[in-house]
């Protein structure tokens, strides 16, 4: 973490009215905040992503492509990191909001070889019949999703019965030191890179009707990966 970012860090904690404010925008204007700040990281998201990925996501994204099946759509597609991982005989549709992200993803589709209709959306309110894909995955996507129930209701009605939700995110840790932590960092991440430390997403994949079938829990319980399915 460099010096400056942990000054604008700092400084941000003293605004006590950070999370408050955020919260308090209509969810238009967060969406549309959250695509500014996606624009802005595209440049550099391959590259920071990396050690991430490195340090705490191992085999996550392989994890989540391999399971996929059938016609797949894939949420908050970014620069299409995945694409190398999904099995060749998918169907693979992804949406993403941000314009300079999904620029990326397309040309990683032209240089890997691969099929996939790439296009720009918001998952929040998808453009897809209801059932129309048999697998929906997402990887690091739904903690900077302003509205994620809103997000799994529109993978739960896109999905037949029985249809595969798979996901990996970091997520709220059940250690309470962890956890403290991330609650002393979240206002901060989220007005910086929009992006929600706290958020679990059992709290929200069953509430609109996904029966989960798997949960793996790794690093003091901030990576989680998760496997669901629609109920009748």
């Amino acid at each position: 973490m460099t010096d400056d970012l942990v000054r604008n860090l700092l400084g941000a904690l003293r605004d006590r009215g950070v999370r408050n404010n955020i919260r308090a925008m209509p969810m238009s204007a967060e969406t549309e905040r959250v695509r500014s700040s996606q624009d802005k990281q595209a440049p550099r998201y391959d590259r920071d992503i990396a050690l991430f990925e490195r340090i705490l996501f191992g085999g996550g994204r392989a994890w989540v492509c391999a399971q996929a099946q059938g016609k797949v759509l894939e949420l908050a597609s970014g620069t299409a990191r995945n694409l190398p991982f999904y099995p060749p005989e998918v169907e693979l549709t992804g949406v993403e909001l941000s314009p300079q992200m999904l620029a990326i993803g397309r040309s990683r589709v032209d240089e890997l070889g691969r099929t996939a209709d790439l296009r720009l959306g918001d998952v929040q309110e998808l453009d897809f019949p209801d059932e129309s894909f048999d697998t929906v995955t997402c990887t690091l996507g739904f903690c900077t999703i302003p509205d994620a129930r809103r997000a799994a209701g529109e993978a739960f009605r896109v999905l037949p019965r029985g249809g595969t939700l798979l996901m990996l995110e970091h997520v709220r840790s059940p250690m309470s030191t962890v956890r403290g932590a991330q609650r002393l960092l979240d206002p901060l991440a989220v007005h910086f890179a929009a992006d929600h430390l706290l958020r679990e997403p059992l709290d929200y994949v069953p509430d609109v009707g996904f029966v989960v079938d798997e949960v793996q829990r790794s690093k003091w319980g901030i990576v989680e990966r998760l496997r669901a399915h629609k109920s009748a």
